[in-house]
């Protein structure tokens, strides 16, 4: 039932998944919102919830646009029940915000495999990586992308490989200035991000616990499935599925290196891997696998998103 709803793309799939993400933001943030400037309060969190909408309809868009899927709505299926696996993303504006910016990145680079208006693609993705790293910084990992995406398509223009390092000087003038005129603590907050944390002591009960090794087990599955199947692809798409497994690396050691870790940091690898679980989905020929799949999916979300209330 869900394979044949969400097989095509329809405004009722947009609407429902949708609801259903209000309705569970609603639930994860009642307890904890306060009487204490109530209405600044609830504007922010309205201002959060269009971004976490955002982010589902733009990682739909980046999947159909570049031909990455067929006319189906599973990314934006994908991401929502990735998002509800862990609660806590639904807490953290911050990371968020970040991974926002982030998707309009990989929304210039997939495009470029069309070779219009390479330079401003190129520009365009590198400032909002930038700008993604002042939310957090190990985000700044991801202009490796930009780099692999100037070699995949534009590389023998050498002004191409310079176009990052204008992004930075703009970008990292900029949150300079506007930390010595109005708060230094701003480079502070920068300084502390930048450190490297390795260890893995933040489980804190059974239900995250079950919710990461779920989300490993088939991250690896999707992970795998789409690099074996990258030959049996169209040769157009092979440098965007490639930036797609390079975007899910990346966003693994992000999540690895960072300090501070929690399952929030897992939002990095949401984008990629919906485009590999849509892939590997519509590529599964029996009907009956293809809906086990998905329930058992969703059916593990929904279990997991209420047991971490």
């Amino acid at each position: 039932m869900i394979t044949t709803i969400f097989s095509k793309s329809r405004p009722f799939n947009y609407v429902l998944v949708t609801v259903l993400l209000m309705i569970c933001f609603v639930v994860i943030q009642s307890a904890h919102l306060t009487s204490i400037g109530f209405g600044l309060v609830l504007a922010k969190k309205a201002a959060f919830l269009a971004i976490l909408i955002s982010s589902l309809f733009i990682t739909n868009f980046v999947t159909k646009r570049n031909g990455l899927s067929k006319d189906s709505t599973y990314p934006f299926l994908f991401f929502f029940l990735f998002l509800i696996l862990f609660p806590s993303v639904l807490l953290d504006s911050k990371i968020v915000v970040s991974n926002f910016f982030l998707l309009l990145a990989m929304r210039r680079l997939v495009s470029l495999q069309s070779l219009i208006t390479p330079k401003e693609k190129i520009f365009d993705a590198s400032l909002w990586i930038f700008v993604a790293a002042l939310f957090h910084f190990w985000a700044i990992l991801f202009i490796l992308l930009v780099f692999i995406s100037v070699f995949f398509h534009v590389s023998r223009d050498y002004r191409n490989w310079i176009l990052p390092y204008i992004a930075f000087f703009g970008v990292g003038v900029t949150y300079l200035m506007v930390a010595v005129i109005f708060n230094k603590g701003l480079i502070d907050d920068i300084i502390s991000q930048s450190q490297i944390d390795l260890t893995f002591d933040y489980f804190t009960n059974k239900a995250q616990n079950i919710a990461f090794s779920v989300f490993a087990a088939i991250a690896f599955l999707f992970f795998a499935a789409q690099l074996l199947s990258l030959p049996s692809k169209p040769l157009i798409l092979h440098a965007s599925y490639k930036k797609v497994l390079f975007c899910f690396v990346i966003a693994v050691v992000v999540f690895v290196i960072s300090p501070g870790k929690d399952n929030s940091l897992l939002v990095y690898t949401f984008m990629p891997l919906s485009i590999m679980a849509t892939s590997y989905i519509e590529n599964l020929k029996i009907m009956t696998v293809r809906e086990v799949a998905m329930l058992i999916l969703a059916a593990t979300s929904l279990f997991s998103f209420f047991a971490q209330l």
